[in-house]
């Protein structure tokens, strides 16, 4: 998340292939902001996976973070500008439209807010570009595994990690909802993935691994190594070809599992949220922590929680609250 303007979207997702191995890279590359995306670097990201999925010299589709981390999710302080900005056209960009004759459902309406939980289940939004990829993707997770990002590792094919990553979605503690909910339950099995959205505690990499998210852990020294060992592999093996239908077969199967329905669904849900009345006064409710400053809500709330249960890795850290030491003298 970031409160500062954000650079043109080609800054922020780079891109390169190499013909002669067949393995194109995609480079999330905002490390001051935690590799977040703007909205057009989003849209832009879509628009890659579309590209490198027609091009015939991309066999293999790596996705990486620059600096420390993956990512830690998109731009939300952008996005709530966006949402609640006076001119419709700052709302109208997320969704491709740049036309003034276009008048956005109005405040109140269902479709104010449902217009974009249901474009979140759309490849074209950026956020399950992937699911509809037909060449081979490898997920390079390193340091934070949040929100947006935590979306394109469940979608890839392969997920290669660091032993030091961190997995989740701030949003089951700000908000509850995320517009992926049933494939992650299908990918991690759905009693962890229960245990991740009631608890909003991030999952380390080995409890990841342990629950079938992962493909390999290993050392953040040798990530890189290990991922280009994959993508050689899975570039060397059969034909495009057949790498196209050997993913049209798991398309059907995910689909049969509802993985498209479940985006619609968890849309639904999700378009609602504005409707949820907090229990009490300190309920961590995402629209009074914008009020407060999202950055400081966010540590305030993290603090409630046992150190390894943080979002945070800076919170992992720090020692119990008091009133988290208390509760452990009581027990």
């Amino acid at each position: 998340m970031s409160g500062k303007p954000g650079p043109p979207a080609e800054e922020i997702i780079k891109y390169h292939k190499d013909p002669e191995t067949r393995i194109a890279t995609i480079t999330f590359d905002r490390p001051g902001q935690l590799n977040a995306p703007t909205i057009a670097a989003r849209l832009r990201y879509a628009d890659l996976l579309h590209r490198a999925a027609v091009d015939d010299e991309v066999k293999v589709l790596v996705v990486r973070g620059s600096g420390e981390d993956l990512g830690s999710g998109a731009d939300l302080f952008e996005e709530m500008a966006a949402q609640n900005s006076a001119d419709q056209r700052h709302r109208l960009a997320e969704y491709r439209i740049d036309d003034e004759d276009v008048r956005f459902p109005p405040e109140g309406s269902f479709r104010h807010g449902a217009t974009l939980g249901q474009w979140y289940a759309n490849p074209n939004s950026g956020i399950r570009g992937l699911q509809d990829f037909k060449k081979i993707s490898i997920l390079e997770a390193k340091g934070y595994c949040y929100g947006w990002h935590f979306y394109q590792a469940a979608d890839a094919d392969l997920v290669i990690s660091s032993d030091d990553a961190l997995f989740g979605h701030p949003s089951f503690r700000y908000y509850g909802w995320g517009p992926r909910m049933w494939w992650w339950a299908q990918t991690m099995g759905i009693r962890k993935f229960q245990e991740m959205v009631f608890t909003g505690r991030a999952f380390t990499a080995a409890e990841m691994y342990d629950c079938n998210f992962l493909n390999s852990v290993v050392p953040r020294d040798e990530l890189e190594a290990e991922v280009e060992r994959y993508a050689l592999a899975c570039a060397r093996n059969r034909p495009t070809d057949t790498v196209f239908m050997q993913k049209v077969f798991f398309e059907i199967m995910k689909q049969f599992q509802g993985e498209y329905l479940g985006s619609m669904l968890s849309g639904f849900f999700e378009s609602m949220g504005g409707r949820v009345r907090p229990d009490g006064p300190d309920d961590f409710t995402l629209g009074d922590a914008i009020e407060r400053g999202l950055g400081t809500a966010v540590k305030a709330n993290d603090d409630k929680f046992p150190p390894d249960w943080r979002l945070s890795k800076k919170g992992r850290k720090r020692k119990d609250s008091p009133d988290e030491r208390g509760r452990k003298r009581k027990r």
